[in-house]
């Protein structure tokens, strides 16, 4: 036994000094969807007061992983980033840049839980924000949702909208910054509809 001693400690050496080279897995790369567009060059209508509900998502966007779709491959099944990650969930994404796309344009944007009476409600559903690949070198990010306008408990008007940007690269970064231009031409498509609805 004492013999093996020593082989077995030259053997795990090694193994040792090399799990220590590598240290802790490195912190993923996050994103967001990046600095507003300037108002100059997304010029979009002044809203009243509206209340903002709590952005819906399905169950596995409801997370800050960042998933993409082979559709050359298996366009159902949606795969997340391994080392990349949003800094807060769709969802909350989502809301901030609405929130702050209409407070750059001059509009007002209230919390649901501070809503005044008579303030109307939006609500939004996002069914899709993926960057999907047609071919393993080419990509777009995918934003699709689903606007409801309510007046007190009367649904006054809902529309989808569905908005793509093709991905300048094909990695997390690319679809990232695909996402983030999805994002706000939806957005922005949204608020345009807001504007033709009887709100005040």
């Amino acid at each position: 036994m004492k013999r093996l001693l020593p082989t077995l400690l030259a053997m795990l050496l090694p193994v040792l000094l090399a799990s220590c080279a590598l240290g802790p897995p490195a912190a993923p790369a996050l994103f967001d969807l990046g600095p507003l567009p300037s108002a100059r060059d997304t010029a979009l209508p002044a809203l009243p007061p509206v209340s903002i509900a709590e952005i819906g998502v399905p169950i596995w966007l409801d997370r800050s992983l960042m998933y993409y779709r082979l559709g050359y491959a298996n366009a159902q099944q949606p795969r997340p980033y391994a080392h990349n990650r949003w800094t807060m969930p769709p969802s909350q994404l989502i809301a901030q840049r609405l929130k702050a796309r209409i407070a750059q344009a001059g509009g007002i944007a209230l919390p649901a839980a501070d809503g005044a009476a008579g303030v109307p409600l939006l609500e939004i559903e996002v069914d899709d924000f993926t960057q999907n690949f047609s071919a393993p070198s080419r990509s777009e990010g995918r934003v699709s949702l689903r606007a409801s306008v309510f007046k007190g408990r009367r649904l006054l008007a809902q529309k989808s909208f569905e908005s793509r940007a093709p991905a300048p690269s094909p990695d997390a970064a690319g679809g990232a910054h695909a996402l983030a231009l999805a994002s706000d031409a939806a957005i922005a498509d949204t608020i345009v509809w807001l504007a033709t609805l009887p709100l005040k």
